[in-house]
């Protein structure tokens, strides 16, 4: 059976990410895949998104992603997500606290049959950084 934008999206968050499942990754991203994420740079391909995959990992113990609501329309889906993990390495320049961190984002993809071509992640990255530096003021963080 073909899969859907839907079935993508909840394979990639439910299995890729929340299993970090790189065989999967490989399956269901085409080989031109393009990825923008919150926490870092623009990636292309299977490869540089797993190594991506892999250094969350290695930052945030226990990383789950949490679909919470999908809308998809022709070969476009856009997920509203929470994220968390435990901080076991360092992230934004801040060494491992030990803390669990929460936020909310928001995921855009581009399927082509049965691949995700394209993903824009727009994730609460200021909720991230005031929950690892909780003492340091907000103005203090720089655009």
């Amino acid at each position: 059976m073909p899969s859907t934008p839907r079935d993508l999206v909840e394979r990639f968050y439910h299995v890729v990410w929340n299993k970090s499942d790189e065989a999967e990754a490989r399956q269901i991203l085409s080989p031109d895949f393009r990825f923008r994420a919150s926490l870092g740079p623009e990636l292309r391909g299977p490869v540089g998104f797993i190594a991506y995959l892999r250094s969350v990992h290695a930052a945030l113990e226990n990383f789950t992603c949490i679909i919470e609501d999908v809308i998809v329309a022709d070969d476009c889906a856009a997920a509203r997500m929470s994220f968390h993990g435990v901080h076991r390495a360092r992230l934004f320049g801040v060494d491992a606290t030990g803390r669990e961190i929460r936020w909310s984002g928001a995921a855009f993809f581009r399927t082509s049959g049965e691949t995700i071509t394209e993903l824009w992640v727009l994730g609460d990255v200021e909720a991230v950084r005031r929950q690892l530096t909780p003492d340091r003021p907000l103005e203090s963080f720089s655009l």
